[in-house]
């Protein structure tokens, strides 16, 4: 190997000063070098300290590309191959040997040598260079050689640095007694450069001092923003001598506005002006183009935009002006957001001179700061450290993973300030990576271990040690790697639409990071496909920076080996290739979608704090995408280069959240926010909301909410209330299960709930108790209850579950444990008799249910009859009116209370009387004459108070309205199975309501009856099968019984067979009262004789005379013969009436039927001449009204049409009767001679229509209508055809009336 040849460049100034750098070496373990850009201090060092004899030279450089750059020159300068005396270590790369004397590194990589050799012991000299960029590890690295240098003297620190404040690197390695370290300054290679302040002005300013040139040199741009200002400096610069401008932007959307400008500004001139861009994202082809000499023709001169990367890190030639607009996008880390934000801030003053000096590298130059002087002075003179402005979390997690102790403690070039030691702090405890033991003070976990055996950001770290658990490490292996560098896509300025077009091929819809898997595996099959150039070319032609795919394989190579053994400890690792080939194949199955979940979840474990739900109450702005609800109140919208911004997801997480005009979450994937819950540990905050208790799930219930730092990641959902507060869980599982029955005892076996069906049974007699004597005081109430099961109930049962597990052993050893004696329940003390609350009610041969309610205001409240269908129609009002002989005092009083006072005052006290009267009643109720007493409750009390009172009383003397409703007994209709069927204190509307349901359940009980014990069981039934039919043309029965019976729980079932009219058939059926079967039956027996005796219409038709046809056809009817055939009805029902008794078997039809026969032509014949000369008559009414056409006796007219139409309607002869239509003759001859007189006399007939109106009233009043019903009682008949009567006896007195009729008269038949 050939020895070094140390030789230094005369041009260079460290080369004039070597020999007293190496006297300060040799005699000071700490010197500080400091020089400007350009000294040859980084170059020339290394061999200063190699010709004094070291022979382990440790260099450190910011950045990779400087240090393997900087490599090659000193192995070049030394004459030796790279890799031997002279290499160099960086993230990737280790090109050194066991040869090597001088290596270059990154501060990072020395750093993380520290974890092997706490002493660096392998290196005699370590030289720290660009020190003055204060970069978070070189703070760190400063801190610790001065810790490390007592322990090793031997050691030498040689620290570089811009002329930026070497003083502070000087008293940080001072001696113990407080001598600082020794500054050696070395002048670098500059030319003079002119400083301009030009600050923006809405208006200039006119010079009117002596010094007019001075002035002139400060006067400001009349701009109004700085793109503005940029423009009039290039103007400004065109009155000097050519050479190139940098523009110093703060960001890339400030850059490209600009070049927009400036391109426009200078499109017209004759020599062309070339405008380029250089920011970090450029594309290497177009960082390139600023480096390389321009191909544009007549070029004046380049205009280069440039973000604060030109400042220190790129040296950009030719450069002889500098246009300074002052400010930079400076990256901090907001301790409280937890967010990195990215504002534009104002540059430092030694910031402004590293612009300004570019401008002199290779001659004087000009630079114009478009802000004032006082502006300048005002600003600090340094940079804030980073250690001040960014996440310590690397550093601190390096700290304890060296058991460095305290971080306050640690000798810091410049002190961390509180809160960021705090916000490093919990954002380690987020990643698992420490624990907070009592004190307060941090330790490191086994995650935190694996964490800090990794060269990249905690976050990704354990992104790294999470998917090792869930078996997704090859997957997130490659999106880690990825996001450490920079993005490997491009989009040339001139060709943005294509990049887009050949990267979105890539992409999936619901995740960035995904979208980079894809991209991975794309690179590595196509690598695996191709060769080298081939490969190189392929990334060109799609937009891939082929340097950072590159460096993306080294970081994915170099992690792989480091994170080799995380997963060794955890058993629950899957195959991640497999999970990799779903993701791969593209199927789109339920194992793509699995993996993707899986990969998500493990890239979670590393963003906690960078979730964010949709705020769906935020209206969307145009533009500005969906805006999410994230960690500790920040709010965020997702980038708009991510495939999310159009989807609106309702939860997202983002690798990085970053704050430019406003806070956008950049690389992020739509997720379902409760992953985060196991991730997050005692982290999640639980908020236990509404328990209650679930009789499905035999538990006490409640709902959950989970937020972790703020965001709801499970917003509400079910959880079993004892895992948060069994006492509490207990007293719901007691109160409801036990004490209310809201459980399902079915599921447990019966000999475990005996004792809730005796408890039940207890409770049950004990309250119908209470309804009965209508109080409140006898039963305890449920806090008793629960006192007896709390008692006996162990704590440790909380749900069903539980508590059968402990009764099943318990129920042995004290099977009554739980079983209640009425003691445990009786508060007060029962006092009646079972005779005064019965609860059964008797009438004649039926046994009816009472039921009680104590409820007032309820409908049902007092005594209800429970009356089962079946019964509902045989069942009288009689006797309920008595009440059950428990309330009947009562309701005595209350009777006579409402009583007329001229009564009321002789019956007073009212309860002092009604004790009186009840015991006289004694003995009279319907409990001493089975259910039918021989007069009614008001009746009985009406004889004995017209007594005392000495004036007549009567019934009807009571005001029931007054009388409170629970008193009078309500009705219950129930079906076979109990279920109510309808209810009402009217027993007569109840029956009306349900007629129809209750001969159809009379007819079931009795044909079920019938069919199961056979034709003896039911009496008079003639045969289970015939006990309805139909379809009967003639008697094809033996028997019609007028009723059967048949006995069920309670009472006996009665029916009464009928014939029904069907028309043109007849039906056998049973009804439910013998009223309605009589009158059933006389309609079907009528209808069997006209269809079984032959009809003589014809006859009759042909032998009518020319004036009956006359008035036939103009009857109401559709035809003559439905005239003849009506009357033909009409004569049945006068031989049915004849017979007196309707026909119940075989030969009584017969009879019947021959009786029909012997008269059916002529009676039918009378009978329709009957007809033809009433409808004449009819006639005569109506010619009659057409001739009074008064106004003034409109009423009389209206009356009279009204009377006609009740008389002469189709259906009219049948209904009327033959009886009854002798008498329509003369009912129409009063009509027309009413209308004959009512124009000589009005006010009479007014008068007499007075009177009528009074019968018309009463005769609406009792349920009357014309035409009546064919079921109307009997009374109703007979006054419909007195008001026939009365208005002969008012109106045509001289045709005289068949009976004595009044007002009066009428209304005492109408009462019966």
């Amino acid at each position: 190997m050939p020895e070094p040849r140390i030789s230094y460049p005369p041009e260079l100034p460290v080369s004039g000063a070597r020999e007293e750098i190496a006297r300060a070496i040799a005699g000071h373990q700490v010197v500080i070098v400091a020089g400007a850009t350009g000294s040859g201090k980084t170059t020339q060092l290394p061999k200063i300290a190699l010709e004094l004899g070291r022979e382990r030279i440790a260099h450190t450089q910011p950045r990779r590309l400087a240090a393997r750059t900087i490599a090659e020159r000193v192995a070049e300068e030394l004459q030796v191959e790279l890799g031997d005396v002279v290499g160099y270590k960086v993230r990737f790369t280790d090109k050194v040997s066991d040869a090597t004397r001088i290596a270059l590194m990154t501060d990072g990589i020395l750093l993380n040598e520290i974890h092997r050799d706490r002493l660096l012991s392998r290196y005699d000299t370590i030289i720290v260079d660009e020190a003055h960029e204060r970069s978070l590890n070189v703070d760190f690295l400063l801190g610790y050689l001065r810790r490390l240098l007592p322990q090793r003297p031997d050691l030498k620190v040689v620290i570089t640095s811009a002329t930026i404040d070497p003083e502070s690197f000087a008293r940080h390695f001072a001696e113990p007694d407080g001598t600082p370290a020794p500054i050696i300054e070395v002048s670098g290679r500059t030319f003079p450069v002119e400083v301009r302040y030009r600050p923006l002005t809405s208006e200039t300013t006119d010079a009117a001092g002596d010094d007019a040139e001075a002035e002139a040199a400060d006067r400001g741009y009349d701009a109004e923003d700085e793109v503005s200002g940029i423009v009039a400096a290039l103007r400004e610069l065109d009155r000097e001598a050519p050479g190139d401008v940098l523009v110093f932007l703060p960001g890339e959307a400030e850059i490209r506005d600009a070049a927009d400008a400036v391109r426009g500004a200078f499109r017209d001139q004759r020599s062309p002006t070339e405008v380029l861009p250089l920011y970090g994202r450029l594309s290497a082809a177009e960082q390139h183009r600023v480096f390389e000499r321009s191909t544009v023709a007549g070029l004046r001169r380049r205009v280069i935009l440039a973000t604060n990367v030109a400042e220190t890190s790129l040296t950009v030639p030719g450069i002889k002006y500098v246009i300074d607009t002052g400010t930079a996008r400076i990256s901090r880390y907001s301790n409280r957001a937890k967010v990195q934000r990215l504002p534009i801030e104002a540059i430092s003053q030694a910031s402004a001179q590293q612009r300004s000096g570019r401008a002199g590298r290779t001659s004087s130059g000009i630079a114009i700061r478009l802000y004032g002087q006082d502006d300048f002075d005002r600003r600090p003179e340094f940079t804030e450290p980073e250690i001040l402005r960014t996440s310590l979390a690397s550093v601190i997690l390096q700290m304890l993973a060296l058991e460095f102790g305290d971080v306050s403690e640690f000798p810091f070039l410049t002190p961390p300030d509180s809160r960021g030691v705090k916000a490093a702090l919990d954002l380690l405890v987020e990643l698992g990576a420490v624990a907070l033991i009592r004190d307060g003070s941090p330790r490191l976990t086994r995650i935190g271990r694996d964490i800090a055996r990794l060269p990249i950001d905690p976050r990704f770290a354990r992104m790294l040690v999470e998917a090792h658990r869930n078996g997704t490490v090859t997957e997130v292996l490659a999106i880690v790697s990825g996001m450490s560098i920079q993005d490997v896509r491009e989009r040339p300025e001139d060709r943005r639409e294509q990049a887009d077009q050949a990267h979105a091929r890539f992409a999936d819809p619901t995740s960035d990071f995904l979208t980079l898997l894809n991209l991975w595996n794309h690179l590595q099959d196509k690598q695996a496909e191709l060769g080298s150039s081939a490969f190189r070319r392929l990334c060109r032609s799609e937009f891939l920076n082929y340097v950072r795919v590159r460096e993306w394989f080294d970081v994915h190579r170099q992690l792989r080996g480091l994170a080799g053994g995380l997963g060794g400890r955890d058993g629950r690792r899957r195959s991640a290739s497999s999970g990799s080939a779903a993701a791969r194949s593209g199927d789109g199955g339920q194992a793509a979608g699995q993996a993707g979940d899986a990969i998500h979840q493990a890239l979670l474990a590393g963003l906690l704090s960078q979730i964010g739900v949709l705020d769906e109450r935020e209206k969307v702005r145009e533009g500005r995408g969906a805006q999410y609800r994230g960690a500790r109140g920040i709010r965020f919208s997702v980038f708009p280069g991510s495939v999310l911004r159009r989807r609106r997801p309702k939860a997202v997480m983002a690798a990085e959240l970053v704050e430019t005009s406003r806070l956008f979450a950049r690389t992020a994937a739509q997720i379902d926010p409760a992953w985060a819950e196991t991730l997050a540990g005692d982290l999640a905050r639980r908020q236990v909301s509404e328990p209650h208790w679930s009789k499905d799930a035999g538990a006490a219930m409640a709902y959950e909410k989970v937020t972790l730092y703020g965001v709801e990641i499970v917003p509400r959902r079910r959880i079993q209330f004892a895992r948060v507060d069994r006492p509490a869980a207990r007293e719901l599982f007691v109160r409801h299960a036990l004490v209310e029955g809201e459980w399902d005892p079915s599921r447990l076996p019966q000999a475990l709930t005996a004792f809730l069906r005796q408890n039940h049974e207890l409770r049950r007699r004990l309250e119908k108790l209470e309804e009965r004597e209508r109080r409140r005081d006898i039963l305890a109430g449920d806090e008793a209850v629960f006192a007896f099961y709390d008692a006996r109930v162990p704590v440790d049962v909380f749900d069903v579950r539980s508590f059968e597990t402990w009764w099943r052993d318990a129920l042995d050893r004290t099977p009554k444990l739980l079983t209640m004696r009425e003691a445990d329940l009786v508060e007060g003390q029962a006092t009646a008799d079972a005779r005064e609350f019965p609860t059964r009610w008797t009438q004649g041969d039926q046994t009816l249910n009472l039921a009680y309610r104590f409820e007032p205001g309820a409908a049902d409240d007092g005594v209800t009859v429970v009356v089962p269908l079946a019964l509902l129609a045989s069942i009288e009002p009689v006797g309920f009116d008595w009440q059950v002989p428990g309330m009947r005092s009562e309701l005595v009083t209350a009777l006579l209370r409402a009583l007329p006072k001229a009564v009321r005052r002789h019956v007073v006290p009212a309860a002092d009387w009604a004790e009186k009267l009840s015991d006289e009643l004694s003995g009279t109720g319907p409990e001493d004459h089975a259910g039918r007493p021989p007069q009614t409750l008001r009746e009985a009390l009406a004889r004995r108070i017209q007594r005392v009172a000495n004036q007549p009383v009567d019934a009807s003397a009571f005001e029931m309205e007054r009388v409170p409703a629970h008193l009078g007994m309500s009705f219950r209709a129930v079906d076979e199975r109990g279920r109510a069927l309808g209810s009402d204190r009217d027993l007569r509307a109840l029956q009306d309501r349900l007629a129809g349901r209750a001969r159809q359940s009379v007819a079931r009980s009795l044909d079920r009856q019938a069919r199961r014990d056979g034709p003896a069981e039911v009496a008079g039934a003639p045969a289970p099968s015939a006990l309805e039919r139909r379809g009967l043309t003639g008697w094809d029965l033996d028997v019609l019984p007028e009723v059967v019976d048949t006995r069920v729980a309670g009472g006996v079932v009665r029916g009464y067979p009928a014939l029904v009219d069907e028309g043109t058939s007849v039906a056998l059926r049973v009804e439910a009262t013998p009223e309605r079967a009589a009158d059933e039956t006389r309609r079907g027996v009528r209808r069997l004789l006209l269809l079984t005796v032959p009809s003589p219409a014809s006859y009759v038709q042909e032998h009518l005379t020319a004036n009956e046809k006359l008035a036939l056809a103009s009857s109401p009817y559709p035809s003559a013969k439905a005239v003849i055939e009506d009357c033909r009805a009409a004569v049945a029902d006068a031989v049915i009436e004849r017979a007196g008794a309707l026909p119940r078997d075989r030969a009584a039809f017969d009879a019947l039927r021959a009786e029909a026969v012997r008269g059916s032509v002529d009676d039918v014949f009378a009978c329709v001449s009957l007809v033809a000369r009433i409808l004449a008559s009819a006639r005569d009414v109506e010619r009659a009204l057409k001739k009074a056409n008064s106004m003034a006796l409109l009423g009389a007219l209206g009356d009279v049409r009204g009377q006609l139409a009740g008389l002469i309607r189709p259906g009219f002869v049948s209904e009327t009767g033959l009886a009854r239509l002798q008498h329509l003759p003369r009912y129409l001859e009063g009509a027309r001679l009413r209308l004959e007189a009512l124009p000589d006399n009005p006010g009479r007939d007014r008068a007499w229509m007075t009177e009528l109106e009074r019968a018309t009233a009463a005769y609406a009043e009792a349920g009357g209508a014309i035409p009546l019903p064919p079921d109307a009682p009997a009374r109703l008949r007979q006054a419909r055809w007195m008001l026939e009567e009365l208005r002969v006896g008012l109106f045509a007195q001289r045709l005289g009336t068949a009976e004595t009729v009044s007002v009066q008269r009428l209304q005492k038949a109408l009462r019966g």
